[in-house]
């Protein structure tokens, strides 16, 4: 069968350009405009945008990095990829202008324009992501949307419309998009990148292929998908070529959209991987070559691309803890040859883009493991705090007192006839100043610093006591205060809940042994497998070189509903997949690290016997992360 069905995941919460909770506009009306059907959906502009930032990511940090030809290849690639049309540089003027010091969001808009006589022609934007790097919370995330989603597409010189969002790209260009994204969201855009389609296979090839955990047989024929494109895949972990790895992130012909997308987020952190395993200055320097003609950068607050603001942008990216790539995505949404989403479902998934729980990896893995913390966290009521103004922007002290009120603090004031002013107003940064004599104020002047972001945390000076007035900890704002403090992310850590596992050695036993002689490593047995499940029909079990010198077995399980996860067996310990775990746990003295998506234990690898013993979740890492360590601990090494 062939299915289309649209539906997508996650949640998320808006602000406006201050920070500020705003909902985005009602549901539309259903439309009453009709149009001819559109040439099939690309489905992989979504990667090749991603695709684009990473690797872009890399060519500027050893642009920026290297002297000479390689400092000068950094200085051409920038103005190369500068807004240079009339259209182009009309959309750079309706960005935002960014604070280096506060997250930066960009809209990329993934195209089908042409080159030569059309390059004015706007063509359509398939794929439309936000991407927020966030300085305050070190992180990245990702919001995307589909291009069949109506909303009111705003564009200058036009009465506001309900349609999909990809025809704003249609009539207005960049412009149109910065602006209806915009408007849906209530976010600030200080940048836009634009992408086309040509570059996908030449980025590939120029990495020598992309190292990628494949969840199952695919295979797609004339025989069995006649008319759709050609698919022909092995479950395992493997080097893909360009061909394959675009068939991969474009297939969709037995499960759905939800499934396509998992695919290219998969494919995407795969691509960082193998980036950050052979950062190179040639291949650098010869993807740089491929982008340069695909992709279109503007930069907010009339300001130039510059190789300098680029690469700090990208050196932050680059150096983000494990784990700290977050994608948000609308949920509930309805319909088929158009989406909608109610107002509630838009705002949630902007809250998570804007503020995501950097912090879920750690708490999905304490609830797994039954680890208990004593809170080292003050309760506000019980944290006394006096602001000062420390940037000389009149009402600043006020507002942030009143945040901090806001949140429970108990704020004091100055003592009286004092005027709520620091010694001066040269602060960039806001500082929390802390009273060593007083138990604990150390820890209540770090909790306030993650309220502000970027504040310095610091010893109470004996010339500010007295502005203090016995207060625990005292805030001095800076310039890089904008009269708001962080709101709290949601929290969606999974609740404990028992492994839902079955006892089923002999599923595997037979052909396991009938293998053992066939790779130079021991093979380890799964006594648990997930509950309902069975082996592949196409590729229950597979033994293959993985790599030269290096043998594999991949076992693959089916759960119903187009889901697979599998066990990877081998004798190497350096593929790129194994780098930046989350954590390592000792279970029983065996060491299991573990590898979190957001809240989702994606994947568990144990090391022993000289070989590596991967549990890897499916694509849309359904099983619980109970069940996964289940599995994993229940791996039995198999008589020599």
């Amino acid at each position: 069968m062939k299915t289309t069905l649209k539906r997508a995941m996650g949640r998320a919460s808006a602000s406006n350009g201050n920070g500020r909770p705003i909902f985005p506009p009602s549901p539309p009306t259903p439309m009453t405009r009709y149009r001819q059907p559109e040439p099939p959906r690309r489905g992989a502009w979504q990667l090749v945008t991603m695709i684009f930032l990473w690797t872009v990511l890399v060519a500027l940090i050893v642009g920026a990095a290297a002297g000479g030809a390689a400092y000068l290849k950094g200085h051409q690639f920038v103005e190369a990829i500068s807004p240079k049309t009339k259209s182009e540089i009309a959309a750079a003027k309706r960005l935002d202008l960014a604070d280096p010091s506060q997250p930066t969001t960009a809209l990329v808009i993934g195209t089908d324009r042409r080159k030569g006589f059309q390059a004015e022609l706007t063509g359509r934007s398939d794929t439309l992501i936000l991407v927020r790097a966030d300085p305050i919370n070190k992180s990245l995330s990702l919001l995307s949307f589909p291009r069949d989603l109506i909303v009111t597409v705003k564009c200058a010189g036009h009465p506001d419309v309900q349609e999909r969002i990809n025809y704003a790209f249609s009539e207005c260009g960049a412009s149109g998009s910065i602006d209806t994204v915009r408007a849906l969201t209530g976010l600030p855009i200080n940048y836009y990148v634009t992408v086309n389609f040509r570059g996908f296979m030449d980025l590939v090839n120029n990495l020598g292929g992309v190292w990628l955990d494949v969840d199952h047989r695919y295979l797609c024929d004339e025989a069995n998908c006649p008319g759709v494109a050609k698919i022909n895949l092995w479950p395992g972990y493997q080097r893909v070529n360009a061909s394959n790895a675009l068939a991969y992130v474009r297939y969709r012909h037995f499960d759905s959209d939800i499934f396509r997308n998992a695919r290219q987020q998969l494919f995407l952190k795969a691509l960082k991987q193998q980036i950050s395993s052979q950062l190179g200055i040639d291949t650098v320097l010869s993807i740089a070559n491929a982008i340069e003609n695909n992709v279109v950068v503007g930069r907010g607050g009339n300001k130039a691309l510059d190789v300098k603001t680029l690469s700090d942008y990208l050196f932050f990216a680059h150096r983000l803890p494990s784990g700290h790539v977050f994608q948000s995505r609308i949920q509930n949404l309805t319909g088929y040859n158009t989406l909608s989403a109610p107002a509630e479902d838009i705002a949630a998934a902007v809250h998570d883009f804007v503020q995501p729980d950097v912090k879920a990896p750690e708490k999905a893995r304490d609830v797994a493991f039954g680890i208990k913390h004593r809170t080292r966290a003050l309760r506000p009521k019980d944290v006394s705090t006096t602001v000062l103004n420390g940037n000389g922007v009149t009402g600043s002290a006020a507002n942030a007192a009143y945040e901090l009120g806001q949140r429970g603090y108990n704020v004091l004031t100055p003592p009286t006839g004092q005027p709520q002013n620091a010694p001066r107003f040269n602060y960039f940064r806001t500082t929390v100043y802390y009273d060593a004599a007083q138990p604990r104020a150390k820890a209540a002047a770090a909790q306030l610093a993650d309220l502000f972001g970027d504040a310095d945390v610091k010893a109470l000076p004996a010339t500010m006591t007295s502005l203090a007035n016995g207060a625990l900890a005292t805030v001095v704002v800076g310039q890089n205060f904008h009269g708001t403090i962080a709101s709290a992310p949601v929290d969606q850590t999974p609740k404990k809940e028992p492994a839902q596992v079955t006892l089923n050695p002999s599923l595997t036993r037979t052909e396991l042994l009938s293998l053992r002689r066939r790779v130079p490593f021991r093979l380890e047995l799964p006594r648990f497998v997930a509950s309902f499940s069975k082996l592949e029909f196409d590729a229950p079990i597979r033994a293959y070189a993985i790599k030269r010198g290096y043998k594999a077995v991949r076992l693959t399980f089916a759960t119903g509903m187009n889901e697979y996860w599998g066990i990877q067996e081998t004798n190497w310990d350096q593929a790129p997949a194994l780098a930046d775990a989350n954590f390592t746990h000792a279970i029983h003295r065996r060491q299991f690290s573990l590898y979190y998506t957001g809240a989702h234990l994606h994947m568990v690898v144990l090391r022993e016997n000289g070989a590596t013993y991967w549990v890897v979740n499916t694509i849309l890492d359904s099983l619980s992360n109970e069940t996964m360590l289940a599995i994993a601990r229940g791996l039995q090494p198999l008589p020599k």
